[in-house]
């Protein structure tokens, strides 16, 4: 069974109504999604920084205390780059990243059914569906209602990334003719609950997703795009065909330097520090922070690593580890305050050593090598974590290079 992330709205199942078990089509199913849409909110309103910027995107993100809490310097500071990949949409073509202005074809709807609802999000309603022509089995993500530039932006993005290593495959978009509401077919992949799923993996497997999971973040970067949502939820993994893809592509957003973007993006848990302190010049290190904690809760077996209550907690559980020397040293780089009622929730911190986390339980996934790739992933400052390409050359992936090495040989 597929596993999508849950989140605080969702849809009663009494709501929805299908036509015939076990093959049920989903014309009723969209008719009834219409919902009111998560309302976006205004982005926080910031000094300028000395480069021009466009206006952040609206994700539709709900709104957070926090933000009352960060102040920018008087003085401006230069506006933060990526290190890599960062003029893609610079010498692109404005069609190739222009999602408000996608004239989006729609396919036949009558040319899928829905079998069984397998998850919800905040955006959406997933169904384990199949194609009635070629009886295939596929997924069918149907659309709460949003910004119709929202979903522009994730058509175009998973159209861009079509092909790519480890993304999810984009079949077909389709529409239901009386309510408009739109749905996205996807390739279907036999995913296992990684709640049940990493507490199996050995500390091979862990090295082979992990390295499969960098694939896709090097892809999608190298074409301009942040995912801003990688987290366990968005990574599927059949393990028996040790195949993984990354799926769920609404957030992701395409890279422009210069540009300032929404901070309200990815889950709490895998946040990183520059949108705790309202950094909007990010770039797509912000997937490598992400992935950094999913691999800390893998090879400790603690998930999720950072476990904030709220945003401001999240930032504290944050310093609790990585200390406030680092914290402070970074504020000071992009010339950020923290106000002092989230100073004084922040405190002061000594770094806390890798080996703390170590146990009986998790002793067997924890490797030099691996301590020292977590610890180049898990920086505050975004410039001086890894990129996914420099995190596939490490240490900690000699063997499964080795392996896929041997293995295109042998072909």
């Amino acid at each position: 069974m597929i596993h999508v992330p849950f989140f605080v709205f969702f849809f009663s199942s009494s709501f929805i109504s299908f036509q015939s078990p076990p093959r049920r089509r989903f014309l009723l199913l969209c008719a009834v999604l219409t919902l009111r849409a998560p309302l976006a909110h205004s982005p926080i309103r910031r000094s300028p920084l000395v480069a021009p910027t466009e206006t952040p995107a609206s994700v539709g993100i709900d709104p957070d205390p926090l933000a009352a809490e960060i102040s920018v310097s008087d003085q401006t500071r230069a506006m933060s780059k990526a290190r890599v990949y960062t003029d893609v949409n610079v010498v692109r073509s404005k069609d190739y990243w222009d999602y408000e202005s996608l004239n989006v074809q729609w396919g036949e709807q009558d040319e899928y059914e829905v079998v069984r609802k397998v998850g919800r999000g905040k955006y959406s309603e997933v169904f384990e569906g199949f194609n009635v022509n070629t009886k295939e089995k596929c997924i069918v993500k149907i659309l709460k209602p949003v910004k119709k530039k929202k979903i522009r932006r994730e058509i175009k993005i998973l159209q861009n990334l079509c092909g790519g290593t480890n993304i999810v495959k984009l079949f077909d978009v389709v529409r239901d003719e009386h309510s408009k509401t739109p749905s996205l077919i996807f390739e279907y992949v036999n995913s296992t609950d990684f709640k049940l799923l990493y507490p199996t993996l050995t500390d091979y497997d862990i090295r082979y997703y992990i390295f499969e999971l960098l694939k896709a973040l090097d892809y999608c970067h190298s074409q301009g795009i942040m995912h801003r949502d990688v987290k366990p939820h968005n990574v599927m993994i059949d393990h028996e065909l040790r195949k993984l893809r990354l799926i769920d592509w609404g957030l992701a957003e395409f890279y422009h330097p210069g540009k300032e973007y929404n901070v309200r993006v990815a889950s709490r848990y895998f946040k990183g520090p520059e949108l705790l302190v309202d950094l909007q010049d990010y770039d797509y290190s912000l997937d490598m922070w992400s992935l950094g904690c999913m691999f800390a809760g893998m090879i400790f077996r603690k998930e999720p690593f950072f476990y904030g209550h709220d945003n401001q907690d999240q930032l504290v559980k944050i310093a609790k580890v990585l200390g406030t020397d680092d914290l402070n040293a970074y504020l000071d780089k992009y010339q950020l305050e923290l106000e002092p009622q989230l100073e004084a929730l922040v405190g002061r911190h000594s770094r806390k050593p890798w080996s703390k986390f170590i146990n009986a339980d998790n002793q067997h996934l924890v490797s030099p090598e691996a301590i020292d790739f977590l610890d180049k992933l898990l920086r505050y400052d975004h410039q001086d974590r890894l990129t996914a390409k420099e995190a596939m050359a490490h240490a900690y992936f000699s063997q499964v290079r080795a392996a896929e090495t041997s293995r295109m040989r042998s072909q």
